[in-house]
């Protein structure tokens, strides 16, 4: 496959965008984390997602004009109403103030409500990571988790990331992870590629374990671990709708659907100052010391790198050129 250079891929993200009527700021923001996604091999949370993002701006399904709102209801709470916009966007503008009031007082949270999809929730994790801070975040999706030995939709793959600085100014950990065994966006690319999902990924629609991805579909994905797995995705349900003011899972519409009601998405980050603990590079040094003492063994995160250029299929490249025509006229 052809390779394009990640300022190629970030250029024509951005130039969508703002075909399809976003702002240019909004299209910049969006247009950084699909860069990023694809720039860490996170296909998934990269161009895979323009096609719907320029779609949805065409319908009125996510706002691209939309200027944010930063509150304080509490010294150590920032709140930011996305307005039914993207999240990225909403998330720069409420982490400076989060950055200084976790610096002030040692713990902060960042709510972000009425939101976009955030797609790859670590990409904000490590933002916060970048500015020497632990970071936590959790977020909600559309209903596609069952309960454990039932089959009704209740919560969605509801993703946590934790990125921790080794206090010396790099990476220590780095953890973003659906709390289902597998992503959403696996079993719909294993459909759009005519493959089989593994057993143990998904339901089907009257609860009995399937390798059919479309099956996986009109049923429910196992959350990792089962019980355990059920509870993270819960926490992050609470947090992520509970302190934002958004949609619970069960009511957001498919996201990538062009038509239907703003996602209306919570996004939830815990800001932590490490700081406050002198001890803390000294222990976070010592325990990757001892974790990775195995050969092969790595903490997660660790081998992450950049790729300069990533490989693009001539489809979807196409496509993405297309869309940076805009919109075609209707006859």
């Amino acid at each position: 496959m052809p390779l394009y250079s990640l300022d190629q891929i970030e250029a024509l993200t951005r130039q969508a965008l703002v075909a399809y009527g976003a702002a240019p700021f909004v299209a910049a923001e969006v247009a950084r984390a699909v860069r990023i996604a694809e720039g860490h091999g996170n296909k998934i949370c990269g161009l895979y997602y323009v096609e719907s993002y320029c779609l949805q701006l065409e319908t009125g399904r996510v706002n691209g004009t939309v200027n944010p709102v930063v509150s304080v209801p509490r010294p150590g709470a920032i709140h930011v109403d996305a307005g039914y916009g993207f999240a990225q966007p909403a998330f720069t503008h409420g982490l400076v103030p989060a950055l200084d009031a976790a610096r002030r007082l040692g713990t902060a949270t960042l709510a972000v409500g009425h939101a976009h999809t955030c797609t790859s929730l670590g990409y904000f994790t490590e933002q916060i990571v970048a500015e020497g801070l632990i970071g936590i975040g959790f977020t909600n999706a559309s209903p596609i988790v069952a309960a454990p030995g039932g089959k009704t939709r209740v919560i969605g793959t509801n993703p946590i990331a934790l990125t921790v600085p080794d206090g010396r100014g790099g990476v220590a950990m780095h953890l973003d992870q659906s709390t289902t065994t597998v992503a959403l966006g696996k079993i719909t690319m294993a459909k759009a590629t005519g493959q089989d999902i593994p057993l143990g990924w998904a339901l089907d629609a009257a609860g009995d374990p399937t390798t059919d991805p479309e099956a996986a579909l009109q049923g429910s994905l196992v959350s990792m671990g089962g019980y355990k797995g059920w509870g993270f995705g819960l926490m992050a349900e609470i947090l992520a709708a509970g302190m934002t003011g958004s949609a619970l899972s069960h009511d957001v519409k498919p996201l990538k659907s062009p038509q239907g009601g703003p996602h209306d998405l919570g996004q939830f980050y815990i800001l932590i100052d490490p700081a406050t603990s002198e001890a803390f590079a000294n222990r976070v040094s010592a325990l990757a010391g001892y974790a990775t003492v195995d050969e092969g063994v790595r903490i997660p995160g660790q081998s992450r790198r950049m790729a300069d250029a990533v490989e693009v299929a001539p489809k979807v490249w196409a496509r993405l050129e297309a869309l940076a025509q805009g919109p075609r006229p209707s006859a």
